[in-house]
């Protein structure tokens, strides 16, 4: 089969009648489309929940042990008593 014959066929195959499509698979795309919505819409909120919650954990962390604050030294004991 030459490429000019595959071409000829192809043509043919695609000019001619389409396939037959099942006269429910409207609603069952529908169906199905929906319902992947509703779960990127419930993935989505559920990440921006977490989000939400990571922020408040470190917000509470940071204000409760001062992170930017420099630790006192620990390798001389401070001056008293002179």
């Amino acid at each position: 089969m030459t490429r000019r014959d595959r071409e000829v066929a192809a043509r043919q195959r695609m000019e001619g009648t389409p396939p037959p499509v099942p006269p429910d698979l409207y609603a069952e795309v529908v169906r199905r489309g929906s319902r992947m919505l509703r779960r990127r819409q419930a993935a989505r909120r559920l990440m921006w929940l977490l989000l939400l919650f990571a922020v408040i954990v470190f917000s509470v962390w940071a204000g409760m042990t001062h992170p930017w604050v420099e630790p006192p030294s620990k390798t001389t004991p401070p001056l008293t008593g002179w």
